[in-house]
């Protein structure tokens, strides 16, 4: 069974070690600002699609939401734009999930 509550605890903690807003994470998910704050204090739950969505933009797999024992190590990335806006956002995630693609493919060449 999912935990909601680690859910919610881990997505508030990478949206605000990211520096982003509630509402720019909304324009990006595609959702209301207020869906992103009710799902932060567990009013409401986190789809899947936007799980998903969320994973690749802070660069993280989905079991890290909801396995206690994943681990998130964060990816580098620097911004020196005084705001960020949704195509900002679709580009990190892009690299996010290039990145990612990549961890998973070493780790498979280190298991040989």
């Amino acid at each position: 069974m999912l935990n909601f509550e680690l859910i919610g605890k881990r997505f508030n903690e990478l949206r605000e070690g990211s520096r982003f807003t509630q509402s720019q994470i909304a324009e990006y998910l595609g959702v209301d600002q207020s869906y992103i704050s009710k799902c932060e204090k567990n009013e409401r739950q986190f789809s899947t699609d936007v799980l998903e969505k969320a994973a690749e933009l802070f660069g993280c797999t989905i079991d890290y939401f909801v396995d206690e024992s994943s681990e998130f190590v964060p990816m580098p990335i620097a911004l020196r734009a005084k705001s960020v806006d949704e195509e900002d956002l679709k580009s990190i995630a892009a690299m996010n999930k290039i990145a990612l693609n990549l961890r998973f493919m070493e780790g498979l060449l280190e298991g040989e």
